[in-house]
């Protein structure tokens, strides 16, 4: 399969940085993007659905993921680093990133929904 894009997401919770009091819950993740494909791929775009427990949904849009637009070359793999901030305890983030492949035709490479929860909140 030319564009064949697997997405791995790890995430914890930041203590420090949250406070239920002011509803605050602060979560990073790490994102892996893998390209399984058989053509390089540039992630252009990005689009993040956010929902905290209450179904209170945010969505986020923009170019690239942390100040990049990654080149991912056949079996090559692009890491990186954010974080979220719900009013909940938990919540959920789901999306796509916009790429482009070295043909110069654009596809949709979706991001699994993952769960943002806090240790023990989830029985």
């Amino acid at each position: 399969m030319k564009n064949n894009i697997k997405i791995d997401v790890k995430v914890s919770f930041i203590e420090e940085q949250s406070s239920a009091t002011i509803n605050q819950h602060t979560f990073a993740y790490t994102i892996t993007i893998t390209n399984n494909g058989s053509i390089g791929a540039q992630l252009l775009t990005r689009r993040w659905l956010i929902q905290d427990e209450t179904g209170r949904m945010e969505e986020v849009i923009g170019e690239g993921v942390v100040g990049q637009q990654p080149h991912i070359m056949p079996g090559e793999s692009y890491q990186y680093s954010s974080g979220s901030v719900i009013k909940t305890a938990t919540g959920t983030m789901k999306g796509t990133y916009g790429m482009i492949n070295d043909e110069g035709e654009r596809f949709e490479a979706t991001i699994p929904e993952f769960v943002l929860s806090e240790p023990y909140t989830l029985h």
